[in-house]
């Protein structure tokens, strides 16, 4: 097939006679195994030699066999193993020049002059140095005669490309590092835990969590539990913070809550540079309480464990995206650093990126502390406002009285997420003057009539439940106008928050297509995504995908596992999805797939053919298991049966298969970190965009809003949140299938053919662009994917 003239593919960039030497360094974080994966099978493919760096540093300075040749199947089976199985060590030896100068020796005997660092920003300040020393040092090696004038010439130029591996996600320029899901993932695990004894024994319990110079675990931990009180050290509390903490903490009690919970960070201090301990807080709260206090210090765990799906997606990205920059690179380009902005992989300047990340601590230091916030970035910036928004109720007194009903209604399947959405839109909407009112079951409570004022404490807890606390059903509007529009009447409803998938979808459109006949529709309305399917037009994520993603993963790990005494075996799993691949897809990506069959990428027997002698081919080297996945709906005659006959019989002599229809557990369990914020933060942004519309539609003693924006889809494209008018979605959507037309993830799948070992082209035309960290990014790139 012609490749289209506008797109660039990675074809034309040969890695042939380059060597790439790919190393972890400092402390390790999970997902960094993802990465290594996925720079030495990217390197490989690409025809280069691949390294690895044993022990980070210290490999490099004392060579030997800790600088080993990679091969592709020295990768398999460690994409879901936490920490680094390469080694990571923090190394003296490396400060020093004597030490540098016997890593250059080290990479110039084996010919690599491609370094892919793995670390935090002191392993990769340590990286640039060594590139801005190498000619100086390779000059060293051939005054003494280690190394000959032909090979400093031939390995003139040392080329780094760094990825930020830790779990603090304290490195500027990037929305998310590799290894901070993960660690949220544990903190919450541990968080839903200690919830049920506090509330068995009416415990406050004081959590302390990593970060020493940055707050962001704490942050949006506590943003995902829903804690009485935080302490970062980027935003101290202002003086009297004592007081203020135990009035809430006693508030919260009065109002019926059996437990408090607050985040520590390790580096937490007051506003004069004192450190505030977990025990200093806990005996505060002794003190003037007499509340039944306890402390849990988490410790290492949060670094250890399996990575999530979000990071070992993240990580797969970045290392075939160091890769390509590394390809790419010239004596002239400055050493960079791979990173995540909203939805996007970009390249940046290593250098900016550190110097900006020490920025922030020389503001901290300088107690300029709104400084630090800013220099943090806008993620930052929106989960700390986020945050104060709804965990600090304001005295009924300060509150504005706007007048104006908002009712909130989760339509189509249940999604992990919906109630922390729900949570957040009827904290800011009260916070904002507003009435809230709850919608049970979706469309069809709205024409019984099932519609009932929430308060700020009746939503207290929601965030970690699973499922839809207010009831959620497929039902349309369009056979109900009548009786919604009464309902709307009778309650005086002045605009309407939808959370749901696409039923939610194409009731906005029904309701909207009946303002003509009724005025009460003439309401703002704006819709919210949540799915586990991802099949929303104008936004690339939905609420509950990442939970799903990671239930998935989770599973495909436990059934590959099942298999390791077993030689040879494939396993088919059926994932949900409609018609929708991205389930599929993107598991696939994290779970080490060698297939993923979907609707959208047809496929026919000579595809499935293919499929199996390519298995077959890897069974026969040390691979003994496979894995494929299948999208409910991916083809109506190649069902799962099929495909596992197929294989089965195929595979004769060589593997046998197993077959596995994961249903409705993709749909349940508590939501992830992910979703729990990310529907924290959309709804938060929904509620605030329905208070500007109603101020600007208020006119003459009412509300009256009948124009196309005023009944938006609030959605994640690319970079940005972008609330995009419902009525422009309809040349996006292919309704028949209930997907989108064009869905970015698509770029992905070669991702996944190629870590499997397929020949395919890969789109690059988003890469390659050198960035600046100071740029300011989109302006509402603060409720980014990255959390």
């Amino acid at each position: 097939m012609a490749q289209p003239d506008n797109k660039k593919f990675f074809e034309n960039l040969t890695g042939a006679g380059k060597a790439i030497a790919v190393l972890t360094s400092g402390g390790d974080a999970q997902g960094m195994n993802a990465a290594v994966r996925a720079v030495v099978r990217m390197g490989i493919y690409v025809g280069a030699k691949v390294y690895f760096v044993h022990e980070g540093y210290q490999g490099m300075v004392d060579g030997g066999d800790n600088i080993k040749e990679a091969k592709w199947e020295s990768v398999s089976s460690m994409l879901q193993v936490g920490g680094t199985v390469i080694g990571s060590a923090r190394c003296k030896d490396f400060r020093t020049h004597e030490g540098r100068l016997k890593a250059a020796h080290n990479l110039v005997k084996r010919g690599i002059t491609n370094l892919c660092v793995i670390g935090g920003d002191g392993s990769l300040t340590g990286a640039n140095l060594f590139r801005e020393e190498w000619s100086g040092l390779l000059a060293e090696l051939v005054q003494q005669d280690l190394i000959d004038e032909e090979a400093a010439q031939k390995y003139s130029a040392l080329h780094i490309v760094g990825m930020v591996g830790s779990i603090d996600n304290d490195f500027c320029g990037t929305d998310m590092t590799i290894g901070t899901d993960s660690a949220l993932h544990r903190i919450i695990e541990v968080v839903d835990a200690i919830m049920t004894t506090a509330q068995s024994h009416q415990r406050t319990f004081v959590l302390e969590v990593m970060g020493r110079h940055c707050g962001y675990l704490a942050l949006v931990s506590a943003l995902a539990c829903g804690a009485d009180w935080v302490l970062i050290p980027e935003m101290p509390p202002e003086d009297g913070w004592e007081d203020k903490m135990c009035q809430k903490l006693s508030a919260t009690r009065s109002r019926g809550s059996r437990l408090n919970i607050i985040i520590v960070a390790e580096g937490a201090i007051d506003r004069h540079g004192k450190a505030i301990t977990s025990s200093i807080v806990k005996d505060l709260v002794v003190q003037c309480l007499g509340f039944d206090t306890r402390v849990t210090i988490l410790g290492h765990v949060q670094r250890g464990g399996t990575p999530s799906a979000f990071d070992r997606i993240l990580a797969s990205r970045m290392g075939v995206e160091a890769v390509l920059a590394l390809l790419e690179t010239t004596a002239n380009t400055p050493a960079c650093v791979v990173s995540l902005c909203g939805n996007q992989s970009v390249r940046l300047p290593l250098m900016e990126c550190v110097q900006m990340t020490q920025q922030v601590q020389k503001a901290m230091d300088e107690k300029k502390f709104e400084e630090a916030v800013r220099l943090r970035g806008r993620s930052f910036e929106n989960n700390l406002r986020t945050y104060k928004l709804l965990a600090h109720r304001k005295p009924e007194s300060e509150l504005p009285h706007s007048n104006y009903n908002v009712a909130v209604l989760n339509v189509g399947a249940p999604a992990a997420g919906m109630n922390a959405a729900v949570r957040s839109a009827v904290r800011v909407g009260i916070s904002e003057g507003h009435k809230m009112f709850a919608v049970s079951d979706g469309f069809e409570g709205f024409y019984k009539g099932q519609i009932k004022e929430v308060k700020w404490a009746d939503v207290g807890g929601w965030t970690g439940q699973g499922g839809s606390l207010l009831g959620t059903k497929r039902t349309l509007p369009a056979k109900y106008i009548e009786k919604i529009a009464e309902q709307i009447r009778k309650y005086n409803i002045n605009a309407l928050l939808v959370i749901g998938g696409f039923e939610a979808y194409l009731g906005i459109m029904e309701l909207l297509a009946a303002r003509g006949i009724y005025e009460e529709l003439c309401v703002p309305m704006v819709m919210v995504p949540a799915t586990v399917s991802n099949n929303v037009p104008g936004s690339d994520l939905s609420i509950g995908a990442d939970t799903a993603l990671n239930a998935i993963t989770d599973t495909c790990d436990r059934i590959k596992q099942s298999a390791s005494g077993t030689k040879h075996r494939v396993f088919i799993i059926e994932t949900m999805g409609g018609y929708c691949g991205y389930l599929a897809s993107v598991g696939g990506l994290a779970a080490g797939a060698d297939a993923a069959y979907i609707y959208e990428e047809p496929f026919d027997i000579r595809d499935l053919q293919s499929n199996v002698e390519h298995l077959t081919e890897k069974m026969k080297t040390s691979i003994q298991r496979g894995l494929i996945l299948r999208n409910e709906n991916s083809n109506e005659n190649y069902t799962t049966d099929f495909i596992y006959q197929l294989y089965s019989e195929e595979g004769r002599g060589v593997f046998d298969c197993r077959k596995n229809v994961l249903g409705h557990m993709q749909q349940g369990g508590a939501p992830s970190p992910f979703d729990r914020n990310f529907g924290t933060k959309i709804a938060a942004k929904a509620m605030q965009w329905i208070t500007k519309k109603l101020n600007e539609s208020y006119r003459q003693g009412r509300v009256f809003a009948n124009t196309e924006d005023s009944a938006c889809l609030l959605g994640m494209r690319r970079r940005a949140m972008v609330f995009q008018p419902v009525v422009q979605l309809k040349d996006e959507t292919d309704f028949v299938h209930r997907i989108p037309k064009e869905q970015w993830w698509l770029k992905l799948r070669p991702l996944m053919k190629i870590l499997a070992k397929y020949k395919t082209s890969y789109d690059v035309s988003d890469s390659g662009q050198l960035e600046h960290v100071v740029l300011n990014r989109p302006r509402e790139s603060e409720a980014t994917a990255a959390i």
